[in-house]
């Protein structure tokens, strides 16, 4: 980077030593490069006048012309006010200050002509528009561009470094570009989509004078940023390669042949079977695999994982498999027991409210090697906890392990373990590019044979009584109900039902001794929540009343019915998951989504999508595009993505041409050595200095 981006702020006209402050401090910006990438997120029109009769018909802000007729000045209470009357040919408005009014009123004069933009509001019936811009007629520039609009902070207008103020240093700071902005994109890329030059789209995000050129800037400046994170990841995932010495598992074993000879409980799926394939190539390479398994709810992603534990328990290796909750753990280990329960295979449960007594004995078997597999949560990480040779750790649900804990299992062994990640959340391909663009990435996109499709149902507060009539049904043939409310407790701000007056209502309308019913929640003990989960899964109980606990980690195949109280609250993703807790079992089994009676578009989105599909990847698709990459992700942890103009959401067909530019780049000169891409190299090597080296952590 040249020395004319690296200046530091304070050296711009108009910032000096205390707004700079400021801006290192409220929005990041250290240098002259950080301000010509603290991108506007929309623009104005300032081409167009609109008429006052028009404003009506608006929902946003307007430029109008015309004269001031009336001023007067008043005190309401303890506040000054000032107003104008402003008239065009089709009406009038009153433009009002509530602060400055001892600068701004000798601006105003009788008769005069203005521009004035700003937000028209109604207010009493009377149009008005609170503080708007004003420029005497005679000194206004014949504006015929857009005006760029920068997020600010309350700090940052407290020295009038409001949006107005900020792109007033940006425009003086995009003046003075010309020569100083290297190129970063290879020519043939330049040549075979268009974009512009680097210099001209920094130019013109910021000064735009049309639309067609902030939208040729900002893709231009979109596809760089995502370019340079697919060349990042692809090069992290090509070095992680190169140095990274994995496990031999050179024979599939005996307990391998015998499970899937004699002990399968259903027939693998071909996407298993294919992935399978995919696992078992990685352990044949002397490289370490870090694998993502995506699969959606039921579709068999841990029979995958144990039959890739097994291969390891084959070679003389151990196997971990690490989950989030104590719940979700509980039900792999019960799973696993069940599944292996005719091979020589010692399983063993470690989480946090083992005793000690049981901990000394796991320590033991671990060290000795007669434990293969141990199940678990974040205690798996805990130093104490040495294997005798582990050579395969499956994390579930990775998302919601930081990385650097992760990083931690790595040191269980003297060479790294393989990690296989398993998600039941699917990822939308343009996600996994970018969210995991430096793991292979396998998927199971069948269901298991024989399940049968989950029917979802919309149902509005006033069917409450047919649905009670259809849950009452449903009991009556031996089946098992599950009702999960967003809220523990009743929130005044937020008219939802709530789960214990909803248990109370269910009790009211489920009377015993015929209908018993359990409860459980994340505030409660952790024994009894057990205990309560038990009595669902013997079947003692009929109806579950849960918050989102049950989300993972409950498996009853007689539960055909997942009733979700207020399901405007949750995500799609959510909504998805939830749903996966049924259709477990041979019978039909059935979603009911319940909401009030008013929703937003988006909610409706949502509901209708969940009654159309039951494809998790379709799902995912349309959650991504309506709630960005953000929720469906949770925290970004390892600090890669920051992106400051690039959207995921929207940009998914920029995020497929990044990738595959960068890929066939590296394939044709994987070390950046040829002229063409010395630049290329030159950057990344900057960006890989930059960041934490995660990119070999799973």
């Amino acid at each position: 980077m040249n020395d004319f981006l690296l200046t530091p702020i304070e050296f711009l006209k108009g910032v000096g030593a205390q707004r700079a402050e400021l801006l290192r401090q409220e929005i990041g910006v250290f240098t002259f490069n950080d301000l010509l990438h603290y991108f506007p997120f929309r623009y104005i029109d300032r081409s167009h006048y609109h008429k006052i009769a028009d404003l009506p018909y608006l929902d946003s802000h307007a430029q109008l012309r015309g004269t001031i007729i009336q001023v007067a000045e008043a005190t309401v209470g303890r506040q000054k006010r000032l107003t104008a009357k402003f008239q065009d040919a089709s009406g009038i408005i009153d433009l009002v200050w509530f602060q400055g009014i001892h600068w701004i009123k000798p601006l105003l004069k009788m008769g005069a002509e203005y521009q004035i933009f700003g937000k028209a509001k109604v207010y009493g019936n009377v149009w008005n528009m609170p503080h708007p811009e004003l420029t005497e007629w005679k000194d206004v520039a014949q504006k015929t561009g857009l005006q760029p609009v920068y997020s600010t902070t309350e700090k940052l207008t407290a020295k009038n470094l409001h949006s107005k103020g900020i792109e007033k240093l940006t425009a003086n700071l995009v003046l003075h570009l010309a020569g100083k902005i290297p190129e970063t994109l290879p020519a043939p890329i330049l040549q075979e989509y268009r974009f512009i030059p680097r210099e001209k789209a920094l130019y013109l995000v910021h000064l735009p004078k049309s639309e067609q050129d902030y939208i040729q800037a900002r893709t231009r400046l979109k596809f760089e940023e995502l370019f340079f994170l697919q060349m990042e990841l692809l090069l992290r995932k090509q070095i992680t390669l190169s140095k990274s010495k994995g496990f031999l598992f050179p024979e599939v074993g005996d307990l391998f042949n015998s499970f899937y000879s004699d002990h399968l409980p259903f027939t693998l799926t071909g996407a298993q079977k294919r992935v399978l394939k995919e696992i078992r190539k990685d352990f044949l390479t002397g490289h370490h695999m870090n694998r993502l398994l995506q699969g959606d709810v039921g579709s068999g992603k841990t029979l995958v994982a144990l039959l890739t534990m097994l291969i390891g328990i084959g070679n003389n290796y151990q196997a971990a498999l690490m989950a989030p909750t104590e719940i979700l753990a509980k039900q792999h280990y019960v799973t696993l027991k069940e599944l292996v329960a005719e091979l020589p295979v010692q399983v063993e449960l470690l989480t946090g409210s083992v005793k000690k007594k049981d901990r000394i004995g796991i320590h033991e078997g671990l060290e000795n090697g007669t434990i293969h597999i141990l199940v678990g949560t974040h205690a798996l990480l805990e130093d104490v906890v040495q294997f005798s040779n582990l050579g395969i750790v499956v994390i579930d649900e990775q998302h919601r392990f930081g990385v650097a804990q992760r990083a931690r299992m790595w040191k269980k062994n003297s060479i790294p373990p393989h990690i296989l990640i398993m998600t039941a959340t699917p990822i939308p391909r343009t996600l996994a590019m970018t969210f995991y663009g430096d793991l292979d990435v396998s998927v199971i996109d069948e269901l298991p044979p024989g399940r049968k499709e989950i029917s979802t149902v919309h149902r509005y507060e006033s069917h409450r009584l047919r649905v009670f009539g259809f849950l009452k049904e449903e009991i009556a043939k031996g089946r098992q109900i599950y009702i999960v409310y967003p809220l523990i407790h009743e929130s005044e701000s937020l008219d939802f039902n709530n789960l214990m007056s909803g248990y109370e209502a269910i009790s009211r309308s489920f009377p015993l001794p015929e209908f018993k019913v359990s409860i459980v929640h994340g505030q409660m003990k952790p024994a009894d929540k057990e205990f309560e989960m038990q009595r669902f899964v013997k079947g003692e109980t009929q109806i579950m009343v849960a918050t989102t606990v049950i989300e993972v980690g409950v498996n009853v195949p007689n539960a055909s019915v997942m009733v979700i109280e207020s399901s405007e609250r949750f995500g799609l993703s959510q909504l998805h998951q939830l749903r996966g807790r049924v259709g477990r079992g041979s019978e039909q089994s059935f979603c009911i989504l319940m909401t009030g009676d008013k929703l937003s578009k988006e909610t409706l989105k949502r509901i209708e999508t969940m009654v159309s599909s039951n494809d998790g990847f379709e799902i995912a698709e349309v959650d991504l595009q309506l709630r960005g990459p953000g929720d469906l992700m949770g925290t970004q942890q390892s600090g890669l993505l920051n992106l400051k103009i690039a959207d995921l959401a929207k940009d998914q067909q920029l995020v497929i041409i990044a990738r595959d530019e960068a890929r066939k780049i590296l394939e044709e000169d994987p070390r950046l050595e040829r002229p063409a891409n010395l630049r290329l190299r030159e950057i990344l090597v900057h960006i890989l200095k930059s960041r934490p080296d995660w990119g070999k952590i799973a």
